[in-house]
């Protein structure tokens, strides 16, 4: 077993006292996922860690952080006892941070930070060795941990970090120490939280407060923001979007059935590269991932070609080939899950990939294949989310979607809108489209299913999933 964490490392971060000397090969905070020679974190979240502790030594952990000796648990058991728990694995990310030369990259954004978090992944794997979060750990305790479970030997690491909140951003920016801040965006999520989409980008901003001496700003130069994020650092300032004075100038995006391909100038230089999935949003994302590249030192060209390779992440405009029948694949429907999370920028972005696909015709039921969306409630918009959802109405790539399903009291606004032939169903929860899924949908149709994580969409793909099969083999 290599050591991430000896009894004796951990202590003199921590400043705890250790019951026995231990080494511990990674760290969990969640005994469904504990892997044996685990340190275990008895966070205290939405239960208190410190009742599965017993359990975890069970399992197998090397030890576990704790503030006190837990009901059940033995004395002398490996344990590593401290005042506060969040503040001791706080404690051990920035230990983990100081002892390491990795070139760290942290993503925040309204939209894509899992996803660029993702690409970044891919492009820099075959650079040197790469350390990421496996979910989207992005708040108060998934930073500190994914930090603490950096090897040493660790060349690059993106850390993913979000906020609902103001005053998130710069604790953790801060724990990160980054070489690299990238911005993907602002947008109006979490709006209810900020007196306007400013006090989003001022949080936003506050990444950079994180930044070592030195360190580069990546900033999206075509928001309505931008100057705010510009001016919020002294350090060097990399520029990147689809205005022509950007360091990192997005050209062109053709978007295809599931291509997306890009003309761009990087750094002065032409550039001609694809994804393999569509969707103008990935684009600019790219530019911006390169432009992340471009200042950790890695190979910007080789990073431009890897990223083919990338797909989006579950739940996040992620396609796949739903099989209706398990003896012709011919009879099989595309689904598109962007169920996650949704905001009025993100929905767009997912409309425009909707009305680039290409449906079939001739294999199903209905003959002709659809551009359908199934779009749940956009939450967390504040005092004008109603006008924001009947201003989706008016996006262009609506008049390419042949049927729109909508779910939710806000989403209402939204169907009133939309002309009376691309009405589908309107119903106020998740659950009530799901009985109707198998009527409202068939073979050759292209399917779109996004909305607020809130809204639980994700259970209408759950649901169309279920009616699919095996993909047909040949004998």
């Amino acid at each position: 077993m290599t050591a991430l964490w000896t009894s004796q490392d951990a202590q003199a971060a921590t400043g705890g006292e250790s019951t026995q000397e231990w080494q511990a090969s990674g760290l969990s905070i969640d005994t469904r996922t504990l892997q044996k020679g685990d340190l275990f974190v008895a966070i205290k979240d939405v239960r208190d860690g410190h009742d599965f502790v017993a359990q975890a030594l069970e399992k197998g952990a090397a030890a576990a952080l704790v503030t006190h000796l837990p009901e059940g648990v033995s004395p002398d058991a490996p344990l590593l006892i401290v005042p506060d728990v969040l503040g001791a694995l706080e404690d051990l990310a920035r230990a983990a941070r100081a002892r390491t030369a990795a070139k760290v990259i942290a993503v925040t954004g309204s939209v894509g930070k899992t996803s660029t978090k993702e690409m970044l992944r891919v492009v820099l794997a075959h650079q040197g060795r790469v350390h990421a979060a496996e979910a989207s750990y992005n708040n108060h305790w998934g930073v500190p941990l994914t930090l603490a479970r950096m090897p040493v030997d660790t060349d690059f690491a993106i850390i993913e970090i979000g906020m609902s909140h103001p005053g998130e951003i710069a604790p953790l920016a801060k724990i990160a120490a980054p070489n690299v801040a990238m911005i993907t965006n602002v947008a109006a999520a979490h709006l209810e939280a900020f007196d306007d989409i400013s006090g989003i980008a001022h949080e936003k901003a506050a990444i950079f407060s994180g930044l070592v001496h030195g360190g580069t700003a990546i900033i999206n130069v075509d928001l309505e923001t931008s100057k705010i994020l510009w001016d919020a650092t002294p350090e060097k300032k990399v520029g990147f979007g689809t205005d022509s004075s950007a360091d990192f100038f997005l050209e062109e995006v053709k978007l295809s059935d599931n291509v997306t391909v890009i003309s761009a100038t990087l750094n002065g230089e032409p550039a001609l590269f694809k994804l393999s999935t569509a969707g103008r949003h990935f684009a600019m994302n790219a530019i911006g991932v390169l432009a992340c590249v471009k200042a950790v030192g890695a190979d910007i060209g080789l990073a431009a070609c890897d990223l083919a390779q990338w797909r989006p992440p579950l739940g996040r405009g992620t396609r796949e080939t739903i099989y209706l029948d398990r003896y012709a694949a011919e009879v099989s429907l595309e689904l598109i899950d962007d169920a996650f999370n949704a905001n009025p920028t993100s929905l767009a972005a997912a409309l425009e990939v909707l009305a680039a696909a290409k449906p079939r015709n001739d294999v199903g039921r209905v003959r002709i294949g659809r551009r359908m969306a199934i779009l749940g409630d956009m939450l967390e918009l504040g005092d004008d989310a109603i006008e924001q959802h009947r201003k989706i109405a008016t996006l262009e790539s609506v008049a390419q979607i042949d049927k729109i399903h909508c779910v939710g009291p806000m989403m209402r606004a939204l169907f009133d809108e939309i002309p009376d032939q691309k009405r589908g169903l309107w119903v106020a929860t998740s659950q009530e489209l799901v009985a109707k899924t198998k009527d409202l949908i068939d073979a050759g149709d292209v399917i779109l299913v996004k909305g607020s994580k809130g809204s639980k969409t994700a259970l209408v793909v759950d649901a169309i999933r279920k009616l699919g099969h095996p993909a047909p083999t040949l004998e």
